[in-house]
């Protein structure tokens, strides 16, 4: 199947919304947890990286990337980096027993390799 082009400038969040976003108590109790649970990981200081997610909702009805933006926000708070390094982003959703809900991840330094414009 070849790609579709849309013919538009992507819409950035910020461009979505009126006026100032404040997070929600949950949203901040969400990042706190978030950034205690992730563990040590050596990040490449530099370059372009591949994010790979594995996104498990017990609800079928949950839309895939609800949980991106909070998430790839407390990965870069937390390894400290600055999220336009991202060039490469895979998600899978799983639907999993309720109790099992998680997010899985793997990053990786991006490499021209898999660049989807050359298929």
């Amino acid at each position: 199947m070849t790609f579709i082009e849309t013919g538009l400038k992507p819409l950035s969040a910020n461009q979505s919304y009126l006026g100032k976003k404040v997070k929600s108590k949950a949203y901040r109790m969400y990042e706190n947890q978030m950034r205690r649970n992730l563990p040590d990981l050596e990040m490449p200081e530099e370059g372009n990286l591949l994010i790979m997610l594995e996104v498990h909702y017990s609800n079928k009805a949950s839309d895939i990337d609800n949980c991106l933006k909070p998430f790839i926000d407390c990965l870069q708070q937390r390894y400290e980096f600055n999220d336009n390094r991202i060039y490469d982003l895979h998600i899978v959703k799983y639907i999993v027993p309720k109790g099992e809900e998680t997010i899985r991840f793997k990053i990786e330094p991006y490499t021209h390799s898999n660049d989807l414009r050359k298929k």
